[in-house]
C-alpha cells in the first residue's frame, strides 16, 4: 500500500471503531471505493491495536478500579463494589462473542465480507439502534446493571461478526434496549471493547504467525499511530456530545451508507 492508504485506512479505523457505523464493513469496503489493494489481516491488527490503547489509556481511572476491586474480590479479600461488580458483567459481556466468534471465524472472514451483507447490516441495525434510542427509558446507571443485562449485551455485541453490524452500535443498541441512558450504554460498550479487541487481535495474530505471513512493520506502525489518535477523538467527542445529539445522526449515516452500497453493488 501507498503512503495515501495507509493514512486513509488508519483514521477510517480511528474514527468508525467507537462510532456506531461498523468500522469493519468500512476496512473491508476501502478497496472497493478507492481502488486500494486489500489492506490484509496483518495491517488491520495493527490499526485495531492501535484503537485498542486509545480506549484503554481513555479509561484508565476507570480500568485501575475495576481490576483493583476485581482482583480483591476473586481472592475473597473485600466485598463486591461498583467496580468489581462492572468487572464482572465485562468478563461475562465477553465470553459469548469469544465462542461465537471462535466457531465462526472463517465465515466472518469469507463469506460475510461482501458489499450486500454490509449494506443490509448497515441499515437493518441502524433502524434498531434508532428504535432502542426512542423506546429506551435511559434511566439506568452501570451500577444498577445485572448478569442477565450483561449476558444479554454480550449476545448482542456476538452479531458484529457480521460486518456492517457495528461492535459499538449492536453494543449500545442493547445498552439502550436495557433502559441505560446514552452515556453509560456508550460507556460500557467502549470499555467491552478492551477484552473484545484484545482477544480478536490474538486470534488473528495466531492465523497470521501460523501462516508466516510477511509484515510492513512500518506501515503497520504508522498505522497503529494515527488509528490511537482519531480513535481518541472518536471517543472523546462522542461521549461529549451524545445526549445532545442522540443516535439519529450515526442511524441516517448508516442508511445513507447501505443505500448507496445497494446502488452500487447490486
Amino acid at each position: 500500500m501507498d503512503v495515501f492508504h495507509i493514512v486513509l485506512l488508519a483514521i477510517v479505523q480511528g474514527i468508525t471503531e467507537f462510532l456506531p457505523v461498523s468500522s469493519s464493513a468500512h476496512l473491508a469496503l476501502m478497496p472497493y471505493l478507492v481502488g486500494a489493494e486489500d489492506q490484509g489481516l496483518a495491517y488491520d491488527v495493527a490499526i485495531h491495536m492501535g484503537s485498542l490503547l486509545a480506549v484503554t489509556l481513555y479509561f484508565r481511572r476507570d480500568l485501575a478500579p475495576i481490576l483493583l476491586d476485581s482482583t480483591r474480590r476473586f481472592i475473597g479479600r473485600q466485598q463486591h463494589t461498583d467496580y468489581s461488580r462492572l468487572g464482572k458483567h465485562l468478563v461475562l459481556a465477553t465470553i459469548p462473542i469469544v465462542i461465537i466468534g471462535a466457531m465462526l471465524y472463517e465465515l466472518a472472514l469469507d463469506d460475510l465480507r461482501n458489499p450486500l451483507v454490509m449494506a443490509a447490516a448497515s441499515i437493518i441495525f441502524g433502524l434498531l439502534l434508532w428504535y432502542a434510542d426512542l423506546r429506551g427509558k435511559r434511566e439506568r446507571n452501570l451500577a444498577s446493571m445485572s448478569v442477565t443485562d450483561a449476558l444479554m449485551i454480550g449476545l448482542l455485541q456476538a452479531l458484529a461478526i457480521i460486518p456492517g453490524t457495528s461492535r459499538s452500535g449492536i453494543t449500545i443498541t442493547a445498552g439502550l434496549l436495557l433502559g441505560f441512558n446514552r452515556r453509560e450504554a456508550s460507556r460500557f460498550s467502549f470499555l467491552l471493547a478492551i477484552p473484545t479487541i484484545f482477544l480478536s487481535g490474538v486470534l488473528v495474530s495466531y492465523k497470521l504467525l501460523q501462516a508466516e505471513a510477511s509484515f510492513d512493520w512500518p506501515a503497520m506502525l504508522l498505522g497503529a499511530i494515527l488509528s490511537f489518535v482519531f480513535a481518541w477523538l472518536a471517543i472523546h467527542y462522542f461521549l461529549k456530545l451524545i445526549e445532545k445529539t442522540g443516535m439519529l445522526p450515526y442511524v441516517i449515516y448508516r442508511i445513507i451508507l447501505g443505500g448507496l452500497l445497494l446502488v452500487i453493488f447490486l
